[in-house]
């Protein structure tokens, strides 16, 4: 049992790095960078430039908070989600999954402060390769949540718990 708390307070302790360093980044990018204006560039590399973006939306844009009220449901909204991932890295047993909810809850949350306190998301990232752009403009928090979704997606699709297997088994031997 030890063992398992000690996964999930590291869960706790990554969500918290990721946290700080997505404030942290931002800050450096919107302060003394003064990339802080939407338009505002500095290009670093052939394809990745420092680009302030105001995302009001959630997910890729979707869901644009248009008025105070949608941006606080936003807010709320997220909240939520992020509480339920939270409860869940709470209850988790295995590390991988773990680690996946720490990434996801320190993204969300990095967001979320950002939403509080300015009404939008600072997004800067932009990887390009000439014109095309696999991406939107992202920040820390958008690829710590992404990162830790596909941890969850693909450990849900190829791994196999084998203690789920094993509460099977014993289940069919007690009945």
């Amino acid at each position: 049992m030890p063992g398992i708390w000690n996964r999930r307070v590291a869960g706790l302790v990554l969500a918290a790095l990721v946290f700080g360093l997505d404030q942290l980044v931002k800050w450096l990018v919107t302060g003394p960078l003064e990339i802080n204006q939407v338009g505002d560039v500095m290009h670093l590399l052939p394809f990745f430039d420092l680009t302030f973006t105001q995302n009001f939306g959630i997910s890729l844009g979707l869901f644009e908070a248009q008025s105070v009220e949608a941006r606080w449901i936003l807010v709320c909204g997220t909240a939520v989600i992020a509480v339920i991932v939270l409860l869940w890295m709470l209850r988790e047993r295995t590390g991988g999954d773990i680690f996946g909810l720490g990434l996801i809850l320190g993204g969300a949350l990095g967001n979320i402060l950002d939403r509080v306190q300015y009404g939008y998301v600072v997004d800067y990232a932009d990887l390009h390769f000439g014109t095309f752009r696999p991406f939107l403009i992202f920040n820390i928090a958008d690829a710590a949540i992404t990162i830790g979704v596909l941890i969850i997606l693909a450990r849900s699709f190829f791994l196999r718990d084998k203690s789920a297997d094993d509460d099977m088994h014993l289940a069919a031997k007690e009945s």
